[in-house]
């Protein structure tokens, strides 16, 4: 027999292969105990001990390309799908998952280009007394129900342009090059509750508004009909007793761009419509006149709003007049301002108030904020950036992610490096202290400089690192930690962009907890509250999961939040596409 010593912690691990052939079993052994497995037997760690310093690589490659799978058009359900069972789901589980991401990747003949460009797709599994069930219906946007009807493109989307009727005649398409372009509806990317309804959304104006319980389409909702406003990101920072804030550019004043933060209130007593009561109320400038930033997200604290203008930027007059006549896309609107840096905006949120202080760093791509909170005079706004200015949605085009593992790796070698990276604000500056570091918090790294021009330089403390490896569409306790100093932070693991791992950040200590297997894909990780929990991860994480070889090949991963170790799995007999973004709903 062979001994095994297992580090502290508890672990799962896969065992392949054993006297009997090549069969796969599962094996756990909790902590401080010594396993034995047959001699010649091999295993491979899932849940991995705790690491210091930030650092987490991936412990698999992918040289057979299951995760194409995940790029592949589905099929809706018509009823839900019993799955099966192991371990034991948490009894206060009793609600439902919900994901979006893109279903349809083609519409007859014609193929969608980029990774935000497929048809929007909503998933559920609902849980019920221990058992799952599992269920999908494409959202009946626009964009969808005319692509169905007339069995191609219709509506341009992020990297697909949508051409006129080719069986129209040449002077009706000439025409049509001049109404412009129709912006998109296709809510992909999240889903959350606006009073008491829900409404899957993307990043343009529109929001569709679902029902949850049978995921029938219920209605499309123009933002811009209630406030000044061009789009909305798919991250709102939604508070306890339901106020919705969100941020998104408009034309400010003296005809330039700037950025309105939108405050939609709760459900009201009367039953009205909390969208109809939404208000601008804080505008920040943008560092250009018609050329605004790409927002994916921002930052919120208990009194102060973070926004980060990176040099992303969006080309205004492209969109707005060479789109319709050059046939391009929303991507090829984008470009770079390599000179710009970084800019940090703070406003305070009531009363609403732009701080005019300049915070600048070094360039940074940026999508997603993993927390904002004050401590001490500072606000410390921890998020997942990319080094910089380099767009990294270049690297998204679905030709790349469906490549063979040596040229997706190769095509993510020429992206920007990802890093989590923990930025401190001063609240409190004065000019004297000009060349000083104005951060005086005992556990960071992290500095602020006075410049001559008055200009604060924030230098990052990095919290996480890896090479090619990713730690994106972060999670935190939301309910309890959400603009709070707080301690953990999990994530959906990118390995050279291919999604392949969860992982778990310990921000104060750096330490880092991965659950992987081999040839499966998982999405952003879910943290669900323990009722009875005292700790700050009580709780557990649900993802789903695609295992293309698997009998079963998708599912719903339910860990425990403390240590990634399994608790159960929701298996059922069809495979999913990616998801990026959900909620789970009580």
């Amino acid at each position: 027999m062979v001994q095994h010593d297992w580090p502290v912690g508890r672990f799962t691990a896969q065992i392949f292969g054993d006297s009997e052939g090549d069969k796969t079993n599962k094996y756990h052994k909790p902590a401080g105990k010594t396993g034995s497995l047959s001699s010649g037997v091999t295993f491979i760690l899932l849940c991995v001990v705790p690491q210091k310093e930030g650092v987490m690589v991936s412990r698999f490659e992918h040289p057979a390309g299951g995760y194409k799978k995940i790029f592949e058009t589905c099929e809706e359900l018509s009823e839900p799908l019993p799955a099966t069972v192991t371990g034991r789901i948490p009894p206060f589980l009793k609600g439902s998952l919900l994901r979006l991401g893109p279903g349809l990747f083609e519409v007859g003949d014609e193929p969608f280009y980029h990774l935000f460009d497929g048809q929007a797709l909503m998933h559920k599994f609902d849980f019920n007394n221990g058992q799952v069930t599992y269920f999908r219906k494409f959202i009946r946007t626009d964009a969808y129900v005319r692509a169905i009807t007339e069995k191609r493109v219709v509506i341009t989307e992020f990297g697909t342009f949508a051409y006129p009727d080719p069986c129209k005649n040449i002077f009706s398409r000439f025409f049509s090059y001049f109404k412009g372009v129709e912006v998109t509806d296709n809510c992909l990317v999240n889903v959350y509750p606006i009073g008491e309804d829900y409404y899957a959304v993307t990043e343009t104006n529109y929001l569709t508004k679902v029902d949850t319980d049978s995921l029938e389409t219920l209605k499309k909702v123009d933002m811009c009909n209630y406030v000044n406003i061009n789009g909305v990101t798919a991250h709102p920072h939604i508070e306890h007793d339901g106020t919705v804030y969100n941020i998104g550019n408009c034309m400010g004043k003296g005809a330039t761009l700037a950025y309105n933060i939108v405050m939609t209130p709760p459900t009201q007593k009367d039953k009205s419509d909390p969208i109809a009561k939404s208000k601008v109320v804080v505008q920040i400038p943008s560092a250009e006149r018609f050329k605004p930033s790409y927002v994916h997200s921002f930052g919120m604290s208990e009194n102060y709003f973070v926004f980060v203008e990176t040099p992303v930027k969006i080309n205004l007059l492209k969109f707005l007049s060479a789109w319709s006549i050059r046939g391009s896309n929303y991507m090829d609107c984008f470009e770079s301002n390599e000179t710009q840096g970084t800019l940090f905006h703070i406003a305070t949120k009531s009363p609403g108030e732009y701080i005019d202080h300049k915070f600048k760093g070094a360039p940074i791509g940026m999508f997603h904020h993993i927390n904002t909170y004050e401590d001490q005079g500072f606000i410390v706004v921890d998020l997942c950036g990319w080094k910089g200015f380099e767009f990294v949605y270049n690297y998204l085009w679905l030709a790349n992610l469906r490549a063979n593992w040596e040229e997706v790796k190769k095509a993510a070698m020429m992206a920007p490096q990802p890093e989590v990276r923990r930025y401190v604000i001063p609240l409190d500056i004065h000019k004297e202290e000009q060349g000083k570091n104005l951060v005086s918090l005992p556990y960071t790294t992290a500095t602020a400089t006075m410049h001559a021009d008055g200009t604060i330089w924030l230098e990052p403390e990095v919290l996480f690192s890896g090479p090619r490896q990713a730690f994106e569409f972060p999670q935190i306790n939301y309910g309890k930690y959400a603009g709070k100093n707080y301690t953990y932070a999990y994530a959906l693991g990118l390995n050279h962009f291919i999604p392949d791992r969860i992982c778990k950040l310990n921000v104060k200590t750096k330490e880092t907890w991965v659950w992987q297997e081999p040839d499966s894909y998982p999405s952003e990780p879910l943290f669900v509250q323990n009722p009875d929990g005292v700790d700050e991860d009580d709780g557990v994480l649900l993802t789903i999961v695609v295992a293309p070889g698997a009998q079963r090949p998708g599912y719903l991963l339910i860990l425990n939040a403390k240590d990634l170790s399994e608790i159960a799995r929701a298996e059922v007999e069809c495979t999913m596409p990616v998801t990026f973004h959900g909620m789970y709903k009580p």
